[in-house]
């Protein structure tokens, strides 16, 4: 049970606006390591567990892949462990920034696995609707078409097998065979799905002036006190940023600020931000367990 993703989507959408941009911006491994251990945490509780590993197999190998990849095209900094052939210097620095850019990407893939969970179409219509209707639906067809193409492509591989097309048996050509037809079969869903949303759509008069909407979404005193939380949050690690308390260099020698009472204040602030669905869904948890035990 997600308690975070019953709050309003305007608190929902903050959020994860936050705890995105903030993952991008702030690059000290402190922080990072803030950011993925909570991306790991809520994803686990959004997606399951076995989402998350599967989803983390493909995260490692990126860490580990663009920490070998970027010393063979940066050769900056100070600490030299070896020469290439080429004569290029392999650096402790480069490999170091190839590592935080690996656990960058993963991080955020990982908070994009728990937003498409959170923010729904019907919750991006909601909030974008009026202010740009065209784009916010193709964005909202865009997030919910992924899963749905998910889904019907199980179906049709299982259709094709049921009736001896097996994609896994046979020569590489007969497999090959098979596939295109698979291809050919969700490329016609593909469009057949895009022009019956499109008809829908139109039909009930999306995007004309004057047009209602009806919307199950209401903005109560728990969303006040959560939006007022993020603010709160977003601005204070905003003023962190300002006066480089996140501060960390790479280039050409690795240069940080140290750990003291300011510092840590602000990571345990960002820390507190990116736990908070974490920290509700466990107190839903517990709540609803106290009350079963009860009975």
């Amino acid at each position: 049970m997600d308690r975070f993703a019953k709050y309003h989507p305007l608190v929902n959408f903050f959020y994860f606006a936050l705890v995105i941009a903030f993952s991008m911006a702030l690059r000290h491994p402190v922080s990072q390591g803030i950011s993925l251990l909570c991306a790991v945490c809520y994803a686990a509780q959004t997606e399951g567990k076995r989402a998350v590993l599967f989803s983390l197999k493909w995260c490692l190998p990126i860490m580990l892949l663009t920490a070998l990849m970027n010393p063979a095209f940066s050769h900056e900094g100070v600490t030299i462990l070896l020469y290439f052939p080429t004569g290029n210097p392999l650096t402790l620095e480069s490999i170091l920034y190839g590592l935080s850019a690996g656990v960058l990407l993963s991080t955020v893939m990982l908070w994009f696995l728990s937003f498409n969970r959170v923010i729904t179409s019907d919750k991006f219509i909601y909030l974008f609707g009026r202010i740009i209707p065209a784009m916010s639906l193709v964005l909202s067809m865009t997030l919910r078409f992924i899963p749905k193409c998910k889904a019907q492509l199980e179906l049709t591989v299982d259709a094709q097998k049921s009736i001896g097309r097996d994609m896994t048996q046979g020569s590489l050509l007969h497999r090959t065979k098979l596939a295109v037809t698979v291809l050919s079969i969700m490329v016609t869903w593909t469009l057949e799905n895009a022009i019956e949303s499109a008809d829908s759509m139109k039909s009930r008069g999306y995007g004309l002036k004057g047009r209602t909407a009806f919307s199950i979404y209401r903005f109560d005193e728990r969303d006040k006190l959560a939006l007022l939380f993020l603010t709160f949050c977003g601005f204070y690690l905003l003023c962190g940023m300002l006066v480089s308390a996140f501060g960390f260099r790479y280039f050409p020698s690795i240069r940080y600020v140290g750990l003291n009472t300011v510092t840590l204040s602000f990571q345990f602030v960002y820390l507190i931000l990116c736990m908070m669905p974490v920290v509700l869904n466990g107190a839903e948890e517990r709540k609803w367990k106290a009350i079963h035990s009860k009975m």
